[in-house]
């Protein structure tokens, strides 16, 4: 059981939780020996205000007079020492993590009088990325109880309490900023399908909503990512701010896999495969969503906590990797049509876009999922809003170059060339076919 617990808190450790607010956490006949609760990166001037009420005991272990309530708590934690408790414990020179010099002691339930709750409020000095854990030694001991953590650093400047890590507090300027130019290039791309009315598909005012949607996800962001800085809670910015997260995944990907397919440049209809590929990704994100609701709202307490974010992973993983397979689609289709219907100074075009397309998705891919990641994990808690900064610099880059690739034009690639562009492109593919073979 012990074990079971350090691996539940590694794995917290390992991952990075959603911004730090104030967290009401229900623990109901709970017999774990390790409950992580929340993640914080405090300053000089953090403190952490801790209540606990409704505490009740579902065993009759707390009857023995043998029994050590010091081995009952609550503690603070640094990654670091954590890592030094769990060598201690693996070691045998530790049996409770409460007992240990690597943590800071909040409260132990041998400070418990008669009365069934308890407040303590902790100054932290020491700048550090803290996680509060609630710690249990007693075997088979089942404790339910109301657990309300209150984490925030003074402001310096305006004396008042943030809310929000010490890395993340910049978050809403910097949310803010990318709604400014989410709202330009909609205005940009507004002028441009205006302009080009009369080349422009119907996937182009597709992708003007994909990017309106995309603002209005960061705006709902901004104010919710605020409002947590100044009162601890969303108050309903949340709602918002997942509802508009639903809509810009299901729109993103839905227009991946309509450039990926050709629709409406190439083709104006869908195949039945490539129908089916929308049909997947459509409810796949919708259990994605629902998944990361579901992992915000209950945080790391949860029995369930680690289940959802593995659901959550595995569902983003199998939606990258089917938007993927239209553009491969389209991909072998174009090489087989530049050698049979003569056109092939189109088909080549046609081609070299969207093999450029397929590697840019595959690099936005990797990079939001992958790299974004990796520097959640080894940036300092002081810079955790960098990573934060690449993701949306890439999106960005991103929406950019599927606009100005796939933007309206007179003279489309998709059009007819002349003879001797037809014959160049046509010695272009001979050669090809020379190299690879």
């Amino acid at each position: 059981m012990a074990s079971l617990g350090s691996l539940i808190c590694v794995l917290f450790f390992l991952i990075t939780t959603t911004v730090a607010e104030i967290r009401f956490s229900e623990i109901r006949s709970d017999s774990r020996s390790t409950i992580p609760l929340d993640e914080f990166g405090f300053t000089h001037t953090g403190s952490l205000e801790l209540t606990v009420t409704q505490i009740s005991f579902d065993d009759q272990t707390l009857k023995n007079p043998n029994t050590d309530l010091s081995q009952i708590g609550f503690f603070l934690s640094s990654r670091d020492s954590w890592l030094h408790v769990l060598e201690q414990i693996a070691d045998g020179d530790l049996k409770c993590p409460l007992k240990s010099d690597f943590i800071k002691v909040v409260f132990t339930f041998d400070k418990l009088q008669s009365s069934e709750s308890y407040f303590s409020k902790i100054n932290v000095t020491n700048p550090n990325q803290l996680t509060l854990l609630f710690g249990n030694c007693v075997p088979d001991l089942k404790i339910s109880m109301n657990v309300r953590s209150e984490m925030y650093n003074i402001d310096s400047k305006s004396n008042s309490r943030d809310y929000l890590s010490a890395g993340k507090t910049n978050l809403p300027l910097i949310y803010f900023s990318f709604f400014l130019i989410y709202s330009c290039m909609a205005g940009i791309w507004t002028y441009v399908l205006y302009n080009k009315r009369l080349s422009a598909y119907r996937i182009h005012f597709f992708m003007l909503s994909v990017l309106i949607l995309k603002a209005l996800n960061l705006l709902c962001e901004t104010e919710d990512k605020s409002y947590i800085k100044r009162t601890g809670t969303a108050h309903g910015w949340d709602v918002l701010f997942y509802i508009f997260s639903f809509l810009k995944g299901i729109t993103l990907f839905t227009l991946i896999v309509l450039i990926g397919t050709g629709w409406s440049f190439l083709k104006p209809y869908l195949q039945d495969k490539e129908k089916k590929v929308l049909m997947i990704v459509v409810p796949l994100q919708v259990i994605a969503n629902v998944a990361q609701v579901v992992i915000d709202e209950t945080g790391p307490f949860g029995h369930d906590f680690n289940a959802w974010k593995q659901v959550f992973l595995l569902v983003d993983v199998i939606c990258c990797c089917a938007v993927l397979f239209p553009i491969v689609w389209s991909i072998k289709n174009l090489r087989e049509a530049a050698r049979t219907d003569g056109k092939a100074a189109v088909n080549l075009m046609k081609l070299t876009l969207f093999r450029q397309y397929y590697i840019v998705v595959i690099c936005y891919i990797y990079f939001t999922r992958v790299i974004v990641y990796a520097l959640e994990t080894i940036t300092s808690y002081q810079y955790q809003w960098t990573s934060v900064v690449a993701a949306e610099l890439v999106t960005l880059a991103f929406y950019a170059f599927t606009g100005y690739n796939f933007r309206p034009k007179v003279h489309n690639p998709y059009f007819a060339l002349d003879d001797e562009e037809e014959e160049a492109a046509a010695e272009a593919l001979k050669l090809e076919d020379e190299f690879e073979l």
